[in-house]
Protein backbone atom coordinates (compact mmCIF):
# COMPACT_ATOMS: atom_id res chain seq x y z
CA UNK A 1 0.00 0.00 0.00
CA UNK A 2 2.77 2.45 1.07
CA UNK A 3 4.37 1.69 -2.13
CA UNK A 4 1.57 2.34 -4.60
CA UNK A 5 1.31 5.78 -2.71
CA UNK A 6 4.77 6.51 -3.14
CA UNK A 7 4.21 5.56 -6.96
CA UNK A 8 1.17 7.55 -7.32
CA UNK A 9 2.87 10.72 -5.64
CA UNK A 10 5.88 10.22 -8.13
CA UNK A 11 4.00 10.00 -11.16
CA UNK A 12 1.35 12.60 -10.47
CA UNK A 13 4.12 14.98 -9.69
CA UNK A 14 5.78 14.20 -12.70
CA UNK A 15 2.86 14.87 -15.11
CA UNK A 16 2.12 18.00 -13.63
CA UNK A 17 6.25 19.01 -13.19
CA UNK A 18 5.89 18.04 -16.62
CA UNK A 19 3.07 20.22 -17.79
CA UNK A 20 5.13 23.55 -17.54
CA UNK A 21 5.94 25.56 -20.78
CA UNK A 22 8.98 27.75 -20.57
CA UNK A 23 7.24 30.26 -21.47
CA UNK A 24 5.71 30.56 -18.37
CA UNK A 25 8.26 29.84 -16.06
CA UNK A 26 8.79 33.59 -15.08
CA UNK A 27 5.42 33.64 -13.87
CA UNK A 28 5.52 30.84 -11.95
CA UNK A 29 9.03 31.49 -10.01
CA UNK A 30 7.20 35.01 -9.00
CA UNK A 31 4.46 33.01 -7.78
CA UNK A 32 6.36 30.88 -5.45
CA UNK A 33 8.61 33.79 -3.86
CA UNK A 34 7.09 34.23 -0.71
CA UNK A 35 8.50 38.22 -0.32
CA UNK A 36 6.36 38.79 -3.97
CA UNK A 37 3.29 38.69 -1.55
CA UNK A 38 4.24 41.18 0.86
CA UNK A 39 1.23 43.37 -0.72
CA UNK A 40 -1.49 40.53 0.26
CA UNK A 41 0.16 40.20 3.71
CA UNK A 42 -0.33 43.92 4.39
CA UNK A 43 -3.86 43.76 2.28
CA UNK A 44 -4.56 40.87 5.17
CA UNK A 45 -3.70 43.51 8.18
CA UNK A 46 -5.36 46.07 6.59
CA UNK A 47 -8.55 44.00 7.07
CA UNK A 48 -8.09 43.26 10.69
CA UNK A 49 -7.98 46.77 11.48
CA UNK A 50 -11.17 47.47 8.94
CA UNK A 51 -13.15 45.35 11.05
CA UNK A 52 -11.81 45.14 14.59
CA UNK A 53 -10.68 48.17 16.78
CA UNK A 54 -7.17 48.44 17.59
CA UNK A 55 -7.33 46.06 21.29
CA UNK A 56 -8.88 43.31 18.84
CA UNK A 57 -6.24 43.25 16.46
CA UNK A 58 -3.39 43.52 18.89
CA UNK A 59 -4.99 40.28 20.20
CA UNK A 60 -5.81 38.76 16.42
CA UNK A 61 -2.14 40.01 15.46
CA UNK A 62 -0.55 38.03 18.37
CA UNK A 63 -2.40 34.54 17.92
CA UNK A 64 -1.45 35.22 13.67
CA UNK A 65 2.30 35.59 14.95
CA UNK A 66 2.18 32.44 17.32
CA UNK A 67 0.38 30.45 14.59
CA UNK A 68 3.11 31.21 11.66
CA UNK A 69 6.09 30.83 14.30
CA UNK A 70 4.27 27.14 15.48
CA UNK A 71 3.47 26.51 11.56
CA UNK A 72 7.64 27.13 10.97
CA UNK A 73 8.90 25.62 13.48
CA UNK A 74 6.76 22.45 13.15
CA UNK A 75 7.45 22.29 9.28
CA UNK A 76 11.50 22.54 10.31
CA UNK A 77 11.42 19.99 12.54
CA UNK A 78 9.32 17.11 10.45
CA UNK A 79 11.73 18.25 7.76
CA UNK A 80 14.59 17.16 9.94
CA UNK A 81 13.33 14.51 10.90
CA UNK A 82 11.86 12.77 7.84
CA UNK A 83 14.07 13.91 5.50
CA UNK A 84 12.67 13.30 2.31
CA UNK A 85 15.21 14.27 -0.59
CA UNK A 86 13.44 16.31 -2.91
CA UNK A 87 12.67 15.42 -6.33
CA UNK A 88 15.66 16.91 -8.52
CA UNK A 89 17.65 15.17 -5.63
CA UNK A 90 16.21 11.79 -6.45
CA UNK A 91 18.71 9.98 -9.56
CA UNK A 92 15.66 8.28 -11.30
CA UNK A 93 13.58 11.49 -11.50
CA UNK A 94 16.55 13.93 -12.22
CA UNK A 95 16.26 13.05 -15.93
CA UNK A 96 12.43 13.18 -16.08
CA UNK A 97 11.57 16.27 -14.41
CA UNK A 98 12.29 20.20 -14.75
CA UNK A 99 13.67 21.85 -11.90
CA UNK A 100 13.80 25.58 -12.15
CA UNK A 101 15.08 25.68 -8.21
CA UNK A 102 17.19 24.04 -5.81
CA UNK A 103 16.18 24.76 -2.21
CA UNK A 104 18.60 23.22 0.18
CA UNK A 105 16.15 21.94 2.88
CA UNK A 106 14.43 18.59 2.51
CA UNK A 107 11.03 18.25 0.57
CA UNK A 108 8.56 16.45 3.14
CA UNK A 109 6.33 18.49 4.09
CA UNK A 110 6.40 21.79 1.99
CA UNK A 111 6.71 25.11 4.18
CA UNK A 112 5.15 27.28 1.80
CA UNK A 113 2.53 25.11 1.91
CA UNK A 114 2.01 24.86 5.56
CA UNK A 115 3.05 29.01 5.95
CA UNK A 116 0.48 29.86 3.10
CA UNK A 117 -2.62 28.04 4.43
CA UNK A 118 -1.52 29.06 8.00
CA UNK A 119 -1.77 32.28 7.27
CA UNK A 120 -5.07 32.82 4.92
CA UNK A 121 -6.87 29.99 6.91
CA UNK A 122 -6.22 31.78 10.05
CA UNK A 123 -7.69 35.55 8.10
CA UNK A 124 -10.38 33.39 6.38
CA UNK A 125 -11.48 32.66 10.00
CA UNK A 126 -11.17 35.63 11.36
CA UNK A 127 -12.92 37.89 9.08
CA UNK A 128 -15.30 35.36 7.34
CA UNK A 129 -18.55 37.04 9.72
CA UNK A 130 -16.69 39.99 8.04
CA UNK A 131 -17.43 39.58 4.31
CA UNK A 132 -17.71 35.89 2.36
CA UNK A 133 -15.63 37.64 -0.77
CA UNK A 134 -12.61 36.48 2.16
CA UNK A 135 -13.09 33.02 1.02
CA UNK A 136 -11.39 33.95 -2.23
CA UNK A 137 -8.07 34.28 -0.73
CA UNK A 138 -7.81 30.69 -0.35
CA UNK A 139 -6.55 30.73 -4.27
CA UNK A 140 -3.25 31.92 -2.77
CA UNK A 141 -2.08 29.21 -0.97
CA UNK A 142 -3.43 27.36 -3.83
CA UNK A 143 -1.30 28.63 -6.31
CA UNK A 144 2.05 28.77 -4.08
CA UNK A 145 1.81 25.01 -3.63
CA UNK A 146 1.51 24.34 -7.58
CA UNK A 147 4.04 26.71 -7.95
CA UNK A 148 6.21 24.00 -5.74
CA UNK A 149 5.33 21.19 -7.92
CA UNK A 150 5.87 23.22 -11.33
CA UNK A 151 9.43 24.42 -10.05
CA UNK A 152 10.80 21.00 -8.95
CA UNK A 153 10.91 20.93 -5.24
CA UNK A 154 8.13 19.31 -4.35
CA UNK A 155 5.47 16.40 -4.43
CA UNK A 156 2.14 16.37 -4.11
CA UNK A 157 2.10 14.67 -0.47
CA UNK A 158 4.48 17.30 0.65
CA UNK A 159 1.50 19.89 -0.21
CA UNK A 160 -0.97 18.30 0.92
CA UNK A 161 0.39 17.50 4.01
CA UNK A 162 2.17 20.77 4.15
CA UNK A 163 -1.82 22.45 3.57
CA UNK A 164 -3.21 20.34 6.47
CA UNK A 165 -0.86 21.15 8.79
CA UNK A 166 -1.11 24.95 8.01
CA UNK A 167 -4.73 24.75 8.33
CA UNK A 168 -4.57 22.78 11.60
CA UNK A 169 -2.31 25.06 13.48
CA UNK A 170 -4.10 28.02 12.09
CA UNK A 171 -7.84 26.86 13.05
CA UNK A 172 -6.50 25.88 16.58
CA UNK A 173 -4.94 29.22 17.09
CA UNK A 174 -8.34 30.58 15.87
CA UNK A 175 -10.12 29.38 18.18
CA UNK A 176 -7.75 30.03 21.17
CA UNK A 177 -8.03 34.06 19.78
CA UNK A 178 -11.90 33.70 19.66
CA UNK A 179 -11.43 32.50 23.79
CA UNK A 180 -8.93 34.89 24.61
CA UNK A 181 -11.35 37.92 22.92
CA UNK A 182 -14.47 36.54 24.68
CA UNK A 183 -12.50 36.28 27.98
CA UNK A 184 -11.27 39.43 27.45
CA UNK A 185 -14.81 40.91 26.69
CA UNK A 186 -13.43 42.56 22.95
CA UNK A 187 -15.20 40.43 21.21
CA UNK A 188 -17.90 42.97 20.41
CA UNK A 189 -17.24 45.22 17.41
Amino acid sequence: MLDTLKRWDRDVFIYLNNIGVERYDALWLFITDVLNWIPLYIFFVALFFYYYTKRQVSVIFLYLILVLVLTTSLTGLVKQYVARLRPGEVEMMAELIRVLQKPSRFSFFSGHASFSFALTTYVVATIRSKTKWIYLCFLWPVLISLSRIYVGVHYPSDLVVGAFVGFGIAMAGYFQCEKTLKKRSLNHT
